[in-house]
């Protein structure tokens, strides 16, 4: 009996699909549920499982492919009608040589013919033996070459700055020409040979001048999206700068026991959704998006928040954000982008978000502008925390400082609003007690 392993539904909107990857090959035994073949939408990469216990039959749609919903990947051969005598006899084959008993042998030895040497002839043989003996030795006993040992000999004549040098540079000290005594490697020498042009890069000595890749379906819906949001929409940024002193502080003060309690770390993110919920109820112009000549406001907060993974950029959803405690925000948080970086987001995960944060802090950013994340009309953008002096009281004061980003739709969110929200931001970032007291 043969089972068809059909695309499945992909979400809303998305009619077809790319196969990424077969996760079994044809003849391989598998079972219901099991993952067996992997494919890449425009948004998100899922795992189709197998329908039936069987062995994967015939293969459909290989990798590369563009498959639609509804349509066969391939078959699962169950039943009556499986081969199982070839795995049946493989099996066999490994329990016999998983129950093979090796037994090493002595070598049996001829006699050697009984000569009478010379001294000098003694003594060459004496030599000679010595080095079939230490031929004799297993192969996998490590021997010193020649080479080695000049190698070790030269570091252990190194001076320590130039160690040092070697280590960091990670130069092969053998192709160097020292100057010193009795051709010692000085720090001048190593100094010289990093004046040299470089050669090749790895790269270019491994691909060529040149290399071409294909887009993956993810990548070129990035560049579709952002394209239509630099088209579609009136982008306007406004910056203003957060003194991060405060909850430096807080997180300092209340981490171990956070994490006794929860059993995760209080980030930084956690005080910015809270902190964008407030501003957001304030201005539901930010919170809002245009459909044709309507204007739709939305009166739930589902924050977007971007992950960068290996394949590309992806926005997941923390959805109704202003119900969630600072311990679930971290929580949802961290399970949302674990499964992205584990490329195992689903569709669902991905929609219905109404305003997004971006962390290029991370990356060491210091200023950006971010771009829409459409249909949405606004996007913070977080940066890097730096010490920087700020004047306090009339007082120059170094404090940790982050530069804040709002780019938003110009056509629905007025610049007196724009500029207001990030200020209401800031001012809840640098009072945290703001976000309890709900003021």
């Amino acid at each position: 009996m043969s089972e068809k392993i059909l695309v499945p539904e992909l979400g809303e909107s998305i009619t077809e699909a790319t196969v990424s990857k077969w996760l079994k090959s044809a003849g391989d035994s598998v079972e219901a549920d099991e993952p067996i073949v992997e494919l890449e939408t425009d948004k998100v990469n899922l795992e189709v499982p197998s329908p039936v216990n069987g062995v994967l039959g015939k293969i459909s749609a290989s990798e590369g492919d563009v498959v639609e919903v509804g349509s066969t990947l391939g078959h699962i051969n169950s039943g009556s009608n499986i081969q199982t005598s070839d795995i049946s006899k493989n099996e066999d084959v490994k329990k016999k040589e998983n129950n093979v008993i090796k037994i090493e042998v002595e070598k049996k030895t001829e006699p050697k013919e009984i000569k009478i040497l010379s001294e000098e002839e003694d003594k060459d043989e004496f030599e000679h033996s010595q080095e079939q003996d230490s031929q004799s030795i297993d192969d996998d006993t490590l021997v010193l070459t020649n080479e080695v040992e000049e190698k070790i000999e030269v570091e252990h004549n190194l001076s320590p700055a130039v160690r040092k040098i070697v280590s960091e540079k990670k130069i092969d000290i053998q192709k160097v020409k020292g100057t010193g005594k009795d051709g010692r490697v000085l720090k001048g020498d190593l100094i010289n040979l990093m004046g040299v042009n470089p050669g090749p890069s790895e790269r270019k000595i491994k691909y060529g001048q040149e290399e071409r890749i294909k887009m993956t379906r993810l990548r070129q819906t990035i560049a579709k999206r952002l394209k239509q949001a630099q088209e579609n929409a009136a982008l306007l940024t406004t910056f203003n700068e957060v003194d991060m002193t405060n909850i430096v502080e807080m997180r300092k003060e209340n981490q171990d026991d956070f994490l006794e309690r929860y059993g995760i770390k209080l980030g930084f993110m956690s005080f910015f959704v809270k902190a964008s919920v407030v501003a957001l109820k304030s201005f539901p112009a930010v919170n809002a998006e245009i459909e044709g000549d309507e204007i739709v406001y939305k009166n739930y907060y589902n924050i977007s928040f971007a992950v960068g993974t290996e394949k590309g950029l992806v926005v997941p959803v923390l959805r109704n954000a202003d119900e969630l405690s600072f311990a679930d925000i971290e929580k949802n948080i961290k399970d949302l982008s674990d499964k992205a970086k584990d490329g195992k987001l689903t569709i669902e995960d991905l929609q219905g978000g109404t305003f997004t944060i971006s962390n290029g802090g991370v990356y060491g950013s210091m200023l950006s502008t971010p771009i829409l994340n459409l249909p949405q009309s606004g996007v913070l953008g977080m940066h890097n925390i730096v010490d920087r002096p700020l004047v306090v009281d009339g007082e120059i004061k170094i404090r940790p400082v982050m530069y804040l980003a709002l780019s938003y739709d110009h056509r629905i969110i007025d610049g007196k609003d724009s500029v207001s929200f990030l200020k209401t931001i800031k001012e809840n970032l640098e009072d945290p007690r703001r976000l309890f007291l709900n003021i």
